[in-house]
């Protein structure tokens, strides 16, 4: 574990003995039960990468009853409001995502086995989201002023091919955040700082097509694709920074004795460096380029195979310091309670953006156990999640600044 700054460990303490902070705590665990249930009810409500709006109507209500101001449903689905400070301090962004990988007629209806409650997106991040409505709920009951303003609600698009849609927007329509908090599900000691940037490409092969006997020697677009995947899977890449390349989906063709008119795949690119990103992204494009061409002048017939190459998903990648006070804040908040911090690997998460723009930006675990990510048998289990409901209170505390006890460890940009 890295080591923590004691100027940072020792707000964190302060805040912890604070009498107020306290009884937002026991205000957390109490409330478990009452997280749960309306995890369940949230996750219940379908929400598709790229139709949130049900599920984030339902969300803005929430808000709403616990005394949110200034809430906005943006163009893109973003529901985001304001709990203000005493004035003075920064501004931070508090946040989970609306949406899910699975479509739209999924079975959302939680079921309980031995202690576990299994949905579809019950933890991914069905958690984040109550965990967001659970701090406003302690902060509520507990009185707590912070001295900077707290920025929350819920993005859209952070899954797939939503490309992190919701949080680019957040960040290209204002500029007064300071730092940034997203919550994933996950333990405690989790915490991540570091963000994989991809790039993800529909890649579509077309030609004339044919007969398979009659026409043979037409340039076939299965068989550009297939040169193009070829070419790409003996592509050599570093380990650090680890950067990787999958073709993950591929079709085309009409039957067994038919060149194909048209062959598809989609391609994901990824890496924890922008310029090794960059580098891998110069060599697949090429290499779908030269299949056409390879196919075309190896082909006797005229009719050519052309390769039309759609950018879908364009995360960015980005690093910031261990030192950095946001992820010391939460790091020594996960120490208080207990726990072992963890700095996870770089991983793909609404915090690419900001840390991508240098805005300092951590993804914290919502708390509690949790599996079967993005399959029909996710299930999450509440026992004592509370603590990573405490963990990012005492992180925000301590950025934004609490009453007399603390000045915010957020510096305003």
């Amino acid at each position: 574990m890295n080591a923590l700054k004691l100027e940072i460990v020792e707000t964190v303490k302060e805040l912890a003995k604070d009498e107020k902070v306290k009884e937002a705590l026991d205000f957390l665990k109490t409330d478990n039960d009452a997280t749960t249930n309306e995890q369940i009810e949230l996750t219940g409500i379908e929400a598709p990468t790229f139709d949130e709006w049900t599920r984030g109507k339902a969300y803005k209500e929430k808000l709403q009853q616990l005394g949110v101001q200034e809430i906005q449903v943006d163009e893109v689905g973003n529901v985001f409001g304001i709990r203000k400070g005493t004035g003075k301090g920064p501004s931070l962004v508090l946040c989970a995502h609306l949406d899910t990988v699975f479509p739209a007629g999924t079975d959302v209806k939680a079921k309980w086995i031995d202690g576990k409650v299994y949905a579809p997106g019950i933890a991914d991040d069905g958690r984040g989201l109550a965990v967001v409505l659970t701090i406003l709920r302690a902060l509520n009951f507990a009185d707590l002023e912070m001295k900077g303003d707290l920025i929350i609600g819920a993005t859209v698009g952070e899954e797939g091919l939503g490309d992190l849609r919701g949080v680019k927007h957040l960040f290209a329509a204002r500029d007064d955040i300071d730092g940034f908090i997203s919550i994933e599900p996950g333990t405690p000691e989790r915490i991540t700082y570091l963000a994989t940037g991809s790039k993800r490409y529909s890649v579509t092969y077309k030609g004339p097509g044919g007969h398979s006997f009659g026409s043979f020697g037409t340039a076939n677009p299965v068989h550009a694709l297939g040169r193009a995947i070829a070419g790409i899977s003996v592509l050599e890449t570093p380990a650090e920074p680890k950067t990787t390349y999958n073709v993950g989906v591929i079709s085309g063709g009409t039957s067994v004795n038919t060149i194909s008119e048209s062959a598809k795949m989609i391609i994901d690119l990824r890496s924890n460096s922008e310029e090794e990103l960059a580098i891998l992204d110069g060599k697949v494009l090429s290499i779908l380029r030269q299949a056409a061409a390879d196919e075309n002048s190896f082909r006797e017939k005229s009719g050519e195979v052309t390769v039309d190459i759609e950018l879908v998903g364009n995360r960015p990648a980005g690093s910031q310091s261990p030192e950095a006070d946001i992820v010391q804040t939460s790091m020594a908040a996960a120490t208080e309670l207990g726990f072992e911090p963890t700095l996870e690997s770089a991983s793909s998460t609404d915090s690419n953006v900001p840390i991508n723009l240098g805005i300092p930006a951590v993804t914290l675990g919502g708390g509690g156990d949790a599996g079967g990510f993005h399959t029909l048998e996710e299930y999450f289990d509440p026992t004592d999640a509370h603590f990573g409901a405490q963990k990012i209170l005492l992180t925000v505390l301590g950025l934004l600044g609490c009453g007399k006890t603390s000045e915010p460890l957020l510096a305003k940009r």
